[in-house]
């Protein structure tokens, strides 16, 4: 199997023990009870910022930093250049839950992310119901049929989606009105390269950053999204292409902290400007 096989298993085995926990209609009460949906789109369209990301490892290098992991929020809540966070709900590859992201919500006045791999609508409901403001949509998991229903389903809810593509091929799978599309430099087709799942690394072995070129190929009008593999002296190859970076690794890895990786992004940003 491909790694993302491996993944999308898992996935399917967590969710079928969430679905014991929470019927679909305890989802729907729960929705109705759910704060107000922030607009994510609205957010990023402003001036280049990041999505800081919230997990406890990564199967591409292994386990973050404890300390960082829980001195992010409140980072990432004080931090100007963050205008919105991706919490990761995935637990068997990324250590994190759909609960978290509700703790996470409740302190939290910034769009949330729910970054996961999304293969049911019930997921979709999930969400919403523990207040997320938009989720992940992948290109490379779900057809056209399923692009489009579940990104029905999204705005339904009051919700947006950012698109994730990895290939030209794949761009030309997405809804004509996709708001947010982001490119993903990481290669989940890939058998190797996540040393993380068994280990840990200082390098990130599982990424191809000449993925972000694609950038040209997006549609006009989309809010364009830089994902994985980024670190702070690598903005400038990204701003003034994309309008936002999703980035979690690099801070949650910081030996100094997450708010010194966040002064190193402000940094790279001021030199760009000036």
């Amino acid at each position: 199997m491909t790694f993302l096989e491996e993944i999308l298993k898992a996935v399917r085995k967590e969710l079928s023990s969430a679905k014991i926990q929470r019927t679909p209609a305890d989802l729907r009460s729960m929705v109705a009870d759910a704060p107000p949906v922030i607009a994510l789109d609205q957010k990023l369209r402003s001036s280049f910022c990041l999505i800081a990301e919230i997990k406890e490892k990564s199967p591409s290098v292994g386990p973050m930093r404890a300390e960082n992991v829980k001195s992010a929020p409140e980072a990432y809540e004080e931090a100007s250049i963050v205008q919105a966070i991706s919490v990761l709900t995935n637990f068997s590859y990324f250590g994190m839950s759909i609960q978290k992201l509700g703790e996470i919500r409740k302190n939290s006045s910034k769009p949330i992310l729910r970054k996961d791999f999304i293969v049911e609508e019930y997921q979709i409901w999930e969400a919403r119901a523990f207040g997320a403001d938009a989720l992940l949509l992948m290109a490379n998991v779900l057809d056209v049929p399923r692009l489009r229903g579940f990104y029905d389903l999204c705005r339904e809810l009051g919700m947006e989606a950012l698109f994730e593509v990895h290939t030209d091929e794949e761009i030309h799978l997405l809804p004509p009105d996709a708001k947010i599309v982001g490119i993903n430099s990481r290669r989940f087709k890939d058998k190797g390269g996540f040393v993380g799942v068994t280990g840990m690394s200082n390098e990130d072995l599982s990424v191809n950053l000449d993925a972000f070129q694609l950038v040209e190929k997006l549609p006009v009008a989309a809010i364009r999204v830089a994902e994985s593999g980024l670190s702070p002296s690598m903005l400038g190859h990204v701003r003034g292409k994309f309008q936002a970076a999703l980035v979690g690794t690099s801070l949650l890895r910081d030996n100094l902290g997450v708010r010194a990786g966040l002064a190193d992004f402000e940094k790279q940003l001021s030199c760009g400007k000036s």
